[in-house]
């Protein structure tokens, strides 16, 4: 009797060490993923019992919570949601919370670690609970005029002050509004984003930093000239040869200068000239001559393939890997399998416009407390420093040329001197290209850096160039944050 009573009692505590197992690992160590999923009605509810933080711009909310007279107590709401919808994303009933409020979301919903003795204090006092606000650094004068200059195209705008890497402006279009989408109806919700996922546009997607990344072109001439200049062997009165046409070594394709005919005439070309006047051969010639590691390098160090957080994650650019001769020499200017995000070619300039020194971009100036104090606030940070201050004022020199009196003339600003750098990149066969500039001004006191992408060759097919369709996008940007 008394071993089958152990046998029993033995059972039993083995129950309770399973059963005080199971709920430790469900209470403890399964407590965030039980919070995230989505299926977890409980946490939803509990999540709209808090008064969610403000988004805020120059001071002013672009997204908050006001109450509501249901079972959520709060609805999240959108002022000049499309304008914003790429920084700010959406908060919605079902599904993650994308963007600014995906990213910030624990200061957002007051869970951040930060905010534990408020959370305590509020429980003392009774105090209704509340979430933090997070200012951005947008600029609404630049934001508004870089969504006025894109018009009806499809593409991106990412603008940046190149000293402290703050965003002053990321406009992504089609844009949507998130209003809809944070509808505590879930079936109007579920609607208005099944609409926008099915949508052929894919305004869902934030071309200024993720999405299917578009070939540079000849912007990607910046990082293939910051190779060459900062390694020491080259100036930019080194010469190439200078033919009309130019066959890929390992092929039978031949690659033409976006003109026509050769660069700038004359037997030779130099790095400056084909910078200035964006000549294909001799890049492909000059990226021969650097070769692929020397180039991955420098594009590593401007940030491709690096994990840049705004605090939203942005896709990595790529450069690819195991090039022979031929692809070596397409992807020299711009084209093979280069793939960027207009951010990460907004880096690029803002580092030359910057001494060499690329800033950590990002989109949070500070995050506020419910009573207004400053719970923190952004702290310029440096990303790399790819290239010399000396190499930067080489550059910079160049890019002026190319506005001057070169590829990127539409830049032109009367008393302002432009630094830029236009790219047009074909995508193959029959499709349209993708246009592009990026720059910085004025050139000698860089008050921003500015990346445009425009898509589906700006309605234009193959007959869209980037000088023609990008850079006026990009002068009017620059002019609204000069004339701030």
């Amino acid at each position: 009797m008394n071993r089958e009573l152990k046998r029993v009692s033995v059972l039993v505590v083995l129950m309770f060490v399973a059963l005080f197992v199971s709920t430790s690992i469900i209470q403890v160590f399964q407590a965030d993923n039980l919070s995230a999923d989505p299926r977890n009605a409980r946490t939803l509810y509990d999540g709209y019992d808090v008064q969610r933080g403000s988004i805020l711009v120059a001071g002013q909310p672009v997204a908050e919570s006001v109450a509501s007279d249901d079972r959520y107590k709060y609805q999240r709401t959108y002022s000049n949601g499309e304008l914003y919808a790429a920084v700010t994303g959406y908060f919605a009933i079902g599904g993650a919370p994308t963007g600014i409020e995906g990213a910030l979301n624990s200061d957002l919903s007051g869970t951040a670690g930060s905010q534990f003795l408020d959370r305590i204090s509020r429980i003392v006092t009774g105090e209704a609970p509340r979430g933090d606000s997070v200012e951005l650094t947008i600029d609404p004068v630049v934001q508004q005029a870089a969504w006025d200059a894109l018009g009806d195209l499809q593409g991106a705008v990412v603008a940046v002050d190149p000293k402290t890497g703050a965003i002053l402006a990321m406009v992504s279009k089609p844009s949507f509004d998130p209003n809809p989408i944070a509808s505590h109806d879930s079936d109007a919700s579920d609607a208005a984003y099944s609409g926008l996922l099915d949508d052929p546009s894919q305004p869902l997607q934030n071309r200024a930093i993720e999405g299917d990344l578009n070939p540079p072109g000849s912007v990607f001439k910046l990082v293939v000239s910051s190779a060459a200049l900062n390694g020491g062997k080259y100036t930019p009165d080194s010469e190439f040869p200078n033919p009309s046409t130019y066959q890929l070594p390992g092929t039978d394709t031949f690659i033409n200068n976006s003109e026509g005919g050769s660069c700038g005439g004359g037997d030779t070309a130099t790095i400056a000239t084909a910078l200035r006047l964006s000549c294909n051969i001799p890049f492909a010639e000059l990226g021969g001559a650097l070769g692929e590691d020397t180039i991955a390098a420098m594009a590593s160090a401007y940030g491709f393939g690096q994990d840049v957080s705004i605090p939203m994650s942005v896709t990595p650019s790529t450069y690819p890997a195991g090039l022979d001769a031929g692809q070596l020499a397409l992807s020299s200017f711009g084209q093979y399998e280069d793939r960027v995000t207009p951010m990460q070619m907004a880096m690029v300039s803002a580092g030359i416009a910057n001494g060499g020194v690329v800033m950590q971009p990002n989109l949070v100036k500070q995050v506020l407390a419910p009573d207004l104090t400053v719970r923190s606030t952004f702290t310029p940070t440096e990303f790399s420093r790819p290239i010399s201050d000396n190499t930067s004022a080489t550059l910079t020199q160049m890019m002026v040329n190319g506005v001057e009196n070169g590829a990127a003339s539409n830049a032109r600003i009367d008393g302002v001197s432009v630094a830029g750098k236009t790219g047009t990149a074909e995508n193959g066969g029959d499709d349209p290209y993708t246009l592009w500039f990026t720059g910085f001004a004025p050139a000698d006191d860089p008050q921003v850096a500015i990346a445009v992408v425009v898509e589906n060759g700006g309605g234009l097919g193959q007959d869209g160039f980037g000088n023609l369709v990008a850079a006026p996008i990009a002068k009017q940007v620059i002019e609204a944050v000069l004339n701030r």
